[in-house]
């Protein structure tokens, strides 16, 4: 799993499938057979949004079930990053799978105030927010 940020931003999907109402989440997929954490995020970020970027600091970890779209309830063990993005950056679904195509909705670039005036329930997880929020204040305090 992957987060993007530009001038502040974060870069959610829109997710519909089956099993729940639509939501954000980031960009992010699974593990191919001897790939690292990082260069899967690197493949899917390219994947899902046509960018090649670098992959920077590990920001959070997930340990959780549920199931995704067509599948049936799994273990879910996910590793967020944070991915500077250049602005004006052009976002495309590159290699999307079929069941990306099916599941995905459309993209956006959310401010924290804007996601701040929604109901937390519609983000992937909840605290994506929360994790966007510290992400920039601790650039504030570095710059």
């Amino acid at each position: 799993m992957i987060s993007g940020w530009i001038t502040g931003r974060l870069l959610l999907f829109l997710y519909k499938d089956e099993h729940q109402a639509p939501f954000w989440a980031t960009a992010g997929g699974e593990l191919k057979s001897g790939e690292s954490y990082t260069d899967a995020a690197a493949r899917e970020l390219y994947e899902e949004t046509g960018l090649t970027l670098k992959i920077g600091n590990l920001l959070k970890e997930r340990d959780e079930v549920y199931a995704v779209a067509r599948s049936t309830p799994a273990r879910w063990l996910e590793k967020y990053y944070l991915v500077k993005c250049p602005p004006n950056s052009n976002i495309f679904a590159a290699e999307w799978t079929d069941e990306e195509k099916f599941t995905i909705q459309k993209w956006k670039w959310w401010s924290l105030k804007e996601m701040q005036n929604e109901n937390s329930t519609i983000f992937k997880p909840e605290w994506i927010p929360e994790l966007l929020s510290a992400v920039l204040s601790q650039h504030h305090h570095c710059a």
